[in-house]
């Protein structure tokens, strides 16, 4: 099961975009299937799975995500 982190969706987003050049919406990708973590937003219940793709070497080269409702 993946982490569950309770926070804005705007603020998140925001935030990842700072921190990570290529951030992608990609709602049929195959990392998405078994997402690193979810984002649940307190107010409105609204969720988001975020994974991070990575390099055999373990270097994060983007972040995709899509929403779940």
């Amino acid at each position: 099961m993946p982490t569950m982190i309770k926070k804005d969706l705007r603020k998140f987003m925001k935030e990842l975009k700072l921190h990570y050049d290529d951030v992608w919406h990609v709602p049929s990708s195959e990392y998405l299937k078994n997402p690193d973590f979810v984002v649940v937003d307190p107010k409105t219940g609204k969720k988001m799975k975020v994974s991070f793709v990575s390099l055999d070497d373990g270097e994060v080269v983007s972040v995709v995500y899509d929403d779940l409702s």
